[in-house]
């Protein structure tokens, strides 16, 4: 796979490539070079997607209740503080 092909995949797409490459190294019968080639785009796969769960776990808001007031909150925030939004 080349790396500009990696770069514009999406989460879905990386991961629906990473299972088939799971499912051709499962079935045993690869030559040692192609395992290896293989093995390493998983690797870069497997290292995209956590990346980007990385990116949409900053996103993410909780909502808390606090105060009786629904509040939301930065994905990780600590549940105490100013900077809260009343939602």
């Amino acid at each position: 796979m080349a790396k500009e092909a990696e770069l514009e995949l999406d989460f879905e797409g990386a991961m629906e490539r990473l299972e088939e490459i799971v499912r051709e190294l499962e079935h045993g019968d690869v030559p040692l070079e192609k395992a290896i080639d293989l093995f390493q785009q998983g690797m870069k796969l497997s290292q995209l997607c956590g990346n980007k769960l990385e990116q949409v776990e900053r996103k993410i808001e909780m909502i808390t209740e606090m105060d009786g007031e629904l509040r939301k909150k930065p994905f990780g925030a600590r549940l105490e503080g100013d900077s809260d939004e009343p939602v």
